[in-house]
């Protein structure tokens, strides 16, 4: 799929974000296009080759009334109990990595709430604010709303 400057895009594992520009750069000897992504979050930019962003799971945002859906869909979402570490930071990275928003919020409401109730080892706990940093802006681009607000719709509906 190619994008446009100015298409509002997701990154499986860096989240949405506007695409800035589209440069050409000589990696290797090899000239090739990247997307310029430009992430509302923390001001930061990535760089996804063209030709092989869909590979990547790159794809358009989601609508915003797909937005409101996954955010209504949150306290129905079943908090994972997998008690051994590496399964279970195994298969949120899967989870993550799919790029389904809904797969990603699960993340998120299991890793809080097995926050809330033994506390996190380092790494889920950056799992859990990279996590949260994707889905959260995904849905400020698609609903159009400020950061403070949809993390705070978002913290409501992880109770």
């Amino acid at each position: 799929m190619n994008f446009s400057v100015g298409d509002c895009i997701a990154h499986p594992m860096h989240g949405a974000g506007v695409i800035d520009r589209i440069e050409k750069r000589k990696i290797n000897g090899a000239e090739k296009e990247y997307y310029v992504l430009k992430l509302p979050v923390g001001d930061m930019v990535v760089m996804i080759p063209r030709e092989n962003s869909t590979a990547v799971g790159v794809r358009p945002i989601v609508e915003a009334e797909t937005a409101e859906k996954i955010i209504n869909a949150i306290p129905q979402i079943a908090v994972d109990v997998e008690p051994n570490w590496n399964k279970r930071y195994r298969e949120n990275m899967l989870r993550i990595k799919s790029g389904d928003l809904l797969e990603v919020a699960a993340v998120v409401k299991g890793l809080m709430s097995r926050d809330s109730e033994r506390g996190l080892s380092t790494g889920e706990r950056k799992m859990l604010h990279s996590a949260k940093q994707i889905l959260i802006s995904e849905i400020v681009l698609a609903k159009r709303a400020s950061y403070e607000e949809v993390e705070a719709i978002l913290d409501a509906a992880m109770i």
